[in-house]
């Protein structure tokens, strides 16, 4: 398993810019430098705190959102920005994962993500599945 304390990930809103370049006619979306600098620090910590290969197989991820106060950004969100900020470092790509659980806490006044990571195991069948 792995166990990691992130910190607050930005919104969505800030995740991604789009421009129209010069002489297209349609915009172009990339990642925010905001969303580089997150993907980078959380790519570091996640290291620091034991990530050295990513997992392979199937996973499943709980997260606890930690908000600075009360104004904070939607738990579908952090799930997002979280996933593509660990993604090629605590796990190979988000098609791995089978099963996520998410809440939402108290704020503590620092905001934080905790993340938790393990192997998917299915529970096992019914011993009498067909019998009566």
């Amino acid at each position: 398993m792995i166990a990691l304390t992130l910190p607050y990930p930005i919104s969505s809103n800030r995740y991604w810019r789009s421009f129209v370049p010069k002489g297209w006619t349609r915009a172009v979306v990339s990642l925010s430098d905001e969303a580089k600098a997150y993907k980078s620090h959380v790519g570091w910590l996640a290291k620091a705190q034991g990530c050295k290969v990513p997992m392979t197989g199937p996973i499943e991820i709980s997260l606890k959102l930690v908000p600075i106060n009360r104004r904070r950004i939607d738990l579908s969100n952090c799930w997002k920005v979280a996933e593509d900020a660990l993604q090629g470092i605590a796990f190979g790509n988000d098609s791995q994962v089978v099963k996520l659980t998410a809440e939402l806490v108290e704020p503590d006044g620092k905001g934080a993500l905790i993340v938790r990571i393990s192997e998917f195991v299915p529970a096992p069948a019914p011993l009498f599945a067909n019998a009566a």
